[in-house]
């Protein structure tokens, strides 16, 4: 059972290369600038639109929804911004493994 595992991870590794780590960056880089810009949209939209209302739950919700959607549209971006940090390191390290000629490590 080992033995197809490890021989599973040595062919999906075999195949990365480090310009298409490098496109797939550029392009998770693109997406997460993307969601990080409509993040501060909404964040703007929000702080320039005050909730006017008496009751006290309708204003609770409303706060509630509001933090929820700018969370949310945060953490998008952030996890952009983290897989395009680890596709630059997985970049740089394939191409340090390439000059030395060294398998990558099972995982």
């Amino acid at each position: 059972m080992t033995n197809s595992t490890s021989k599973s991870n040595k062919k999906s590794t075999a195949n990365v290369k480090p310009l298409q780590c490098l496109a797939s960056a550029v392009i998770s880089g693109g997406l997460g600038i993307l969601a990080y810009l409509l993040v501060k949209s909404i964040a703007e939209t929000f702080a320039s639109k005050p909730i006017i209302s008496d009751n006290v739950f309708v204003v609770n919700m409303s706060t509630a929804v509001r933090t929820l959607v700018v969370g949310v549209m945060a953490f998008a971006a952030c996890m952009c911004a983290m897989v395009t940090i680890g596709l630059i390191a997985l970049a740089i390290q394939t191409i340090i493994q390439g000059f030395t000629n060294k398998e990558m490590p099972p995982t």
